[in-house]
């Protein structure tokens, strides 16, 4: 039995298809779900989504949102989603140094909270480079 696997941005639609597990990056931890997983309704936090196929792992970086699971059906709607095979990972080292860099250097509560949202962003884009880098 595999899950039916829908992650959606107000954009676009990142990802459609049948898949065997899902490991989601929820505000409480990872939470992995495989077939007839019990109905579950999740925030997801910024973050790393890894979506396992018959043939591989595929990672996808969020950028917050929330996740239904219901009747092996997984619908995960985000604000943004990049797959991490589409990440230039020079670029995305290059943009978590930079975000490191103004997170230190940030003064004034308005600019340590954009500051702080900019690295979050970084760091789950360089977490998914990385983890699709990992062999299966």
């Amino acid at each position: 039995t595999t899950l039916s696997l829908r992650v959606m941005t107000p954009n676009q639609v990142a990802w459609d298809s049948e898949v065997q597990e899902v490991i989601l990056s929820t505000i409480s931890g990872q939470v992995g779900v495989l077939a007839n997983h019990a109905p579950l309704l999740a925030a997801l936090d910024i973050g790393v989504l890894k979506i396992r196929t018959e043939r591989r792992w595929s990672v996808l970086a969020l950028m917050g949102g929330f996740a239904v699971v219901d009747e092996n059906r997984v619908t995960v709607l985000v604000n943004e989603a990049d797959k991490a095979a589409d990440l230039e990972p020079q670029r995305v080292k290059e943009a978590y140094l930079s975000a490191q860099t103004e997170l230190a250097q940030a003064t004034g509560r308005k600019k340590m909270i954009e500051a702080n949202l900019a690295f979050r962003r970084a760091k789950a884009r360089l977490d998914a480079v990385i983890a699709a880098t990992v062999p299966d």
